[in-house]
């Protein structure tokens, strides 16, 4: 069986590890998941990292504030993904994949999707954006999601871009291990649309686009 931790605590928001959960225990992957962060059973540490064949960071507010929570398990974090551990990132977890600020794990850093030209959002609210997922047009729940600005276009696997052409999912190498982060929210369940007065999409809601990312950051 393989770990998989998922973070729970004040850098995430209630519901978001939860549906992160969900879609790993729905993955093909056999995980046995786990949450963990400051006030969950398994702190979030080297030691619990060691034992994990993946580590999730999912949504939740602001990149400062998160960043401000989170920025004392940094070097605990890329040491982990550094030596062979495997680190995924939803919306937020996106962000603090990047470097300005975050952990810097991608060959790059990231933005703001809505701040992009011709971007297809422009506020920062529920809303549902459009992707190319490996081809296919696809339609996902997203409120403020990053785009992904790559310094080294060569080093990443793009999964899916929004409609203007840029970054919304990528998978790369960091060390010996490999990120996978997306800006959209494929783990969304039914009511975040229906609570944000969105018509879910037709398609599983994204489901099998997060399995698929899922598939792309623990392949060998």
């Amino acid at each position: 069986m393989k770990l998989a931790l998922v973070y729970r605590g004040p850098a995430a928001l209630p519901g978001c590890p939860e549906a992160v959960a969900g879609l790993l225990q729905s993955s093909r992957h056999g995980f046995t998941v786990r949450f963990t962060g400051p006030e969950e059973d398994l702190p979030l540490g080297a030691e619990s990292l060691a034992g994990a064949d993946l580590y999730a960071q999912p949504g939740g507010g602001t990149l400062g504030r998160a960043y401000r929570k989170l920025r004392g398990h940094r070097d605990v974090i890329r040491g982990y993904v550094d030596g062979g551990g495997r680190y995924l990132g939803f919306c937020l977890g996106g962000y603090l994949a990047g470097a300005t600020p975050g952990f810097g794990l991608l060959p790059g850093d990231t933005d703001r999707y809505i701040d992009t030209e011709d971007a297809s959002v422009d506020h920062d609210g529920d809303a549902v954006v459009r992707v190319r997922w490996r081809g296919r047009r696809r339609k996902l729940y997203f409120q403020d999601g990053p785009v992904f600005v790559l310094d080294r276009p060569e080093a990443a696997d793009v999964l899916a871009t929004y409609p203007n052409g840029t970054v919304a999912a990528l998978v790369a190498p960091f060390g010996a291990g490999r990120v996978g982060v997306v800006g959209p929210h494929p783990e969304a369940r039914r009511d975040w649309y229906t609570d944000g007065g969105l018509r879910p999409p037709l398609l599983r809601y994204g489901h099998d686009l997060g399995r698929d990312l899922v598939d792309a950051v623990m392949a060998r």
